[in-house]
């Protein structure tokens, strides 16, 4: 059972997260923030990872430490559920079409954490929400799950069109990385034996 519960609580965030690696991309996600909510949902949706989060930050602040602390619990859940990485392929790509947007991503559940961010946004803000803080999630996602992680968008006009191909093409990634390997399903995906 590729399954993980994790809590953070901080002076600045209250957060609980949920994780089936091996569900069908059911998805409730109460952030406070919209924007991100919609963003974990094409997460959890394309990656086929059913997710349940739950966070109250210091929004009268700003969504800093919501997104972030959201990427860091969504980490270690991650990390927690995948195990040993036994019997997973390890890696995983998607090039990602969205109307205007072109994102390339590219991941290696290595325990090796590692952000490679080409992202240029084109604005500020999409609505009420700091484009900054998309590569802010993916660099707490990254960290805190010990993913090498490379986003470069290739085209894009759109801001929102943009975050939301960066969000779909990870988690397209990630559902290739979590797949088991029915050829190997037995045996960590690294000649050093561990990951």
């Amino acid at each position: 059972m590729r399954r993980a519960e994790i809590s953070r609580k901080t002076h600045e965030t209250d957060i609980r997260v949920e994780l089936d690696l091996d569900g069908t991309g059911v998805y409730d996600n109460q952030t406070g923030v919209g924007f991100f909510d919609h963003m974990l949902d094409q997460l959890s949706r394309h990656a086929l990872i059913d997710m349940t989060v739950r966070a109250t930050g210091d929004l009268h602040i700003d969504d800093h430490h919501t997104v972030e602390d959201v990427g860091i619990a969504l980490g270690q859940a991650l990390s927690q559920a995948v195990g040993d990485k036994r019997g997973i392929r390890r890696y995983g790509a998607c090039l990602l079409p969205m109307d205007d947007a072109l994102v390339r991503a590219a991941l290696d559940l290595s325990g090796r954490p590692y952000l490679v961010w080409n992202v240029a946004m084109p604005t500020a803000k999409i609505g009420s929400f700091d484009t900054e803080l998309v590569r802010e999630f993916f660099q707490a996602l990254s960290t805190h799950g010990g993913i090498t992680l490379h986003v470069d968008a290739l085209h894009g006009l759109n801001a929102h069109h943009i975050a939301e191909a960066a969000f779909k093409a990870v988690a397209r990634a990630l559902r290739d990385a979590l797949e088991t390997d029915a050829r190997v399903a037995n045996a960590v995906p690294s000649t050093k034996g561990a990951l």
